[in-house]
């Protein structure tokens, strides 16, 4: 396989997978995705008739510039207003709505312009921006709207302007107004009408949100509810995503409904001079407030409601991507620097050699498993070939699915049982390659060589995650996220099939590997997490 038909079968999976994603959102908010993915497929239809040794390469510099960038610029873009950095925020925007001018990205600099001057305090400038958008029939508009209620922290008008001014479908379509919507329920104390619209709306949230969205409202609910525990423990894991102040805003808002009004109080008075005048409003708004008897408020199905969240973001900490913000993945860098180590010594092997052994020459005197050296006594073969790779397009796959995958593994189980893991899948994969391979004369000679069957296994140890969580816990997360494996499954197998030159028989062992020694390190795993 060739980076050519790489790149192919890359843009046309996203293209498809992003296309299927689109089919949950209302159209007016995804005309301009789909017209570029669409745009994206066409072009690389008519290259393939025309010139198909160029599709791969045209198709990845479209979608690398009209869906990877935009989409990545947008996460930082993100990440930047949930910090406070409108500025820096405005500028990225500035320049990314020229990639994606659909869709409301050509307004969202004024909007972004308008936080930027608020922040600075010139309220009046902000609002003026502000009130230009500010209508109920576009999205731009309803977020200018919300905006300008909760820089003044006026969530009643909030209540009244969503209930009285909106179709009840935008709550489904605008998951900007959806998710402040339920958070003026808290600001407001309706705490049994917070949950049980949360109750309502939250299959249709995770549907449509990022997880991050989702999250965020499951914070708004333990921190109004007075839930210290379970918001301290989330706020280090689900939640790391947010701002320092702002995390401690919301269990600040927490000890207060949990009744330690005194510590509450002061930790509140402590981040008032941290944040804009957002920021600082709400802030005013918390102290001034009355603290309401969550016990005696709460009804029954209420309570439920509570309790489930509260797993449920544990179960998001253990089982989704917010693992990713625990800790760092020390030996899944190493691991990583090491192969390409492996590498840069093979090339320098190769030019050494002067071409005299070629490139599979070279491999095989390093340690490439070919199954008639392994039974002759070179056992070490089976290590070895875990770090050899067949090009640079090889490794880079391989070390781009390392880090995704491993870095999960690694933070899930640990360092020992992610490495335990990780050798026991590579080796064992070769192994059966090596046994299979003596009931067939012609693969004694055939040399294997990659961490492929290292990375399925590891594919296999989050499939037993998964399982477990899904069977032992109930977790909904983790049942979503095994679906998501069965389909890497699927799809990675219908890879290997198209391409001979690939080992199926060394992915598929060491996918199984995995999943079996995935299953029994997870053993006594729950009570250790």
């Amino acid at each position: 396989m060739n980076l050519n038909d790489f790149l192919i079968w890359i843009v046309a999976f996203w293209c498809v997978f992003l296309l299927i994603s689109l089919l949950r959102v209302p159209f007016n908010q995804i005309r301009g995705w789909l017209f570029v993915t669409i745009f994206i497929l066409a072009v690389m239809a008519g290259i393939f008739y025309l010139a198909p040794q160029w599709t791969g390469f045209v198709g990845g510099s479209l979608w690398l510039i009209f869906v990877l960038l935009p989409l990545n610029g947008m996460r930082k873009a993100n990440q930047l207003i949930s910090a406070g950095r409108y500025a820096e925020a405005r500028k990225l925007m500035a320049k990314l709505r020229w990639l994606h001018p659909a869709d409301g990205w050509r307004e969202q600099p004024d909007l972004l312009r308008a936080l930027e001057i608020g922040q600075r305090g010139d309220m009046a400038e902000a609002l003026t921006i502000l009130k230009r958008y500010q209508n109920n029939a576009t999205s731009i508009g309803r977020n200018a709207t919300v905006i300008l209620y909760k820089m003044g922290a006026r969530w009643e008008e909030l209540l009244l302007w969503v209930r009285n001014d909106l179709p009840p479908k935008v709550l489904f379509e605008d998951l900007g107004v959806l998710s402040y919507y339920l958070r003026a329920l808290g600001e407001t104390g309706d705490l049994n009408g917070l949950l049980q619209e949360f109750d309502r709306l939250e299959r249709h949230l995770e549907k449509r949100g990022d997880p991050a969205t989702v999250n965020t409202v499951r914070m708004f609910i333990l921190a109004f509810c007075g839930q210290t525990e379970e918001l301290q423990k989330s706020v280090s894991i689900s939640l790391a995503m947010l701002p320092k102040n702002m995390r401690q805003f919301w269990l600040a808002t927490a000890e207060m409904a949990a009744g330690n009004e005194e510590v509450a109080r002061q930790q509140l008075l402590a981040l008032h001079n941290e944040g804009d005048i957002a920021f600082r409003n709400a802030i005013a708004l918390r102290l001034s407030q009355s603290r309401i008897d969550i016990q005696q408020v709460l009804t029954e199905s209420s309570k439920q409601i509570l309790s489930r969240v509260a797993t449920e973001l544990k179960h998001e900490g253990k089982y989704g991507r917010a693992v990713l913000n625990d800790k760092k993945a020390y030996a899944t860098t190493a691991l990583i620097l090491i192969n390409l180590a492996v590498f840069g010594f093979t090339m320098y092997s190769l030019i050494n050699s002067l071409g005299t052994e070629g490139y599979e020459g070279v491999l095989y005197r390093l340690g490439a498993l070919e199954p008639g050296a392994f039974w002759a006594g070179e056992w070490w073969r089976a290590l070895n070939a875990t770090f050899l790779h067949a090009g640079l397009l090889h490794l880079g796959m391989n070390m781009i699915a390392l880090y995704a995958l491993g870095s999960f593994v690694e933070r899930s189980l640990g360092i020992w049982r992610y490495l335990i893991s990780y050798f026991t899948s590579g080796i064992g994969s070769m192994l059966v390659i090596a046994i299979l391979a003596r009931f067939v004369a012609e693969s004694q000679e055939r040399i294997t060589v990659g961490a492929s069957g290292a990375i399925m296994g590891l594919i296999g140890v989050m499939g037993a995650i998964m399982l477990s969580g899904w069977l032992r816990e109930k977790s909904r997360v983790a049942a979503k996220n095994l679906k998501s494996i069965l389909f890497i499954v699927v799809l990675q197998f219908l890879f290997d099939i198209t391409h001979p030159q690939v080992s199926i028989i060394g992915h598929n062992a060491g996918l199984i590997i995995g999943f079996i020694t995935g299953n029994l390190l997870l053993i006594n795993w729950g009570n250790k997490k």
